[in-house]
Formats: C-alpha cells, sequence, structure tokens
C-alpha cells in the first residue's frame, strides 16, 4: 500500500466528495473497516480527511493536490517521527493562540504554528482544522504553500526563530 497511498487517497477523497455533494454531510457513514485502516496507516483522523473533502465540496479550496501534500507530509511525519505509533494527546481549541496574535510582526502565525505542529502529531481536536480559511489567508499572503509551511514546521524543531526565517523569505519573494 506503501506505493499507491496517494492513489487510494484520492479515490477515498473523490468518493466521500461524491457522497457529501450528494447531501450526505455525516462523514461517519462514509468509511468502510479498508478506510478507516487506510486513514490510521497515514496517521489521519476520519473527521481530519473529512474536513478536507468538506472545504473542497463547499468553495473549491483547498484543492485536492494540496490535500494530498499535506497529507504525504503528515504520512512522512507519522512514520519517521513517530514510528508509526499515534499520539493520545489533542489540542483543544482554546488552547491556541488567538488569532490576533503576532510573532516578529506577522499575525496569525503563532496560531498556526501550534496547528501545524499539531497536525503534524496528528493532535488536533476535530474542531481545528489545519489549513482553514484563517490559515490559507495567512499562507497565501505570505506566498507560502500549506505543505511547505508543515516542512518548514518539521525541520524547525520546535526552533520558532527559523519558522520566523522562513516565513520572512517566503513574503519576501
Amino acid at each position: 500500500m506503501n506505493y499507491t497511498w496517494d492513489t487510494n487517497f484520492v479515490e477515498l477523497f473523490n468518493r466521500c466528495l461524491e457522497r457529501y455533494r450528494s447531501g450526505d454531510e455525516d462523514f461517519t457513514n462514509y468509511y468502510s473497516d479498508d478506510d478507516l485502516a487506510f486513514l490510521k496507516s497515514i496517521g489521519y483522523k476520519p473527521r481530519e480527511f473529512f474536513d478536507f473533502v468538506e472545504d473542497f465540496g463547499d468553495g473549491g479550496v483547498p484543492s485536492l493536490t494540496t490535500a494530498v501534500l499535506i497529507a504525504s507530509v503528515r504520512r512522512d511525519y507519522f512514520h519517521v517521527e513517530m514510528n508509526g505509533a499515534a499520539s493520545s494527546h489533542e489540542i483543544k481549541p482554546d488552547e491556541l493562540p488567538g488569532k490576533g496574535e503576532e510573532l516578529e510582526g506577522f499575525i496569525w502565525l503563532p496560531r498556526i504554528i501550534k496547528k501545524a505542529r499539531g497536525k503534524l502529531r496528528g493532535e488536533l481536536d476535530p474542531d481545528i482544522m489545519y489549513c482553514c480559511g484563517g490559515d490559507r489567508r495567512f499562507l497565501s499572503n505570505n506566498n507560502i504553500a500549506p505543505a511547505d509551511f508543515l516542512r518548514a514546521v518539521w525541520s524547525a524543531e520546535g526552533d520558532d526563530s527559523k519558522i520566523v526565517s522562513f516565513v520572512r523569505s517566503q513574503s519576501d519573494r
């Protein structure tokens, strides 16, 4: 399944999108046991996957390509850093920095950093989405692809100054 995980992701995404567009918004009924095993194998939760289906179904963003790229980073982190073992910790919405908080002049940056770290570890509460509208606005305004931001957060190894430098270098382009 490793060789074709991305194909499986796209097929599942399209099946779920078809159900969503038909009016079925109860994602808990979307997945077979095989689908759930697949999601688990890439470090994804059912709601986490559905958030991308729902946003795409409602507005066409983020794109399926973006969803696959984000999943690729998460999957790699899950296997490389977490040895395929899911975290039991969950970040709650009230634990996120405020939407107006800033880091070195970048409003939203503290919030998206915490969300990106949570996304990498699979620790986001079902009511938190990495790459939500606010995240997309921040990333777009700073000329950063969502998956590239995840990689930058991963490679920074907890050093926020490296993330600030990355954001600054991208937003200057």
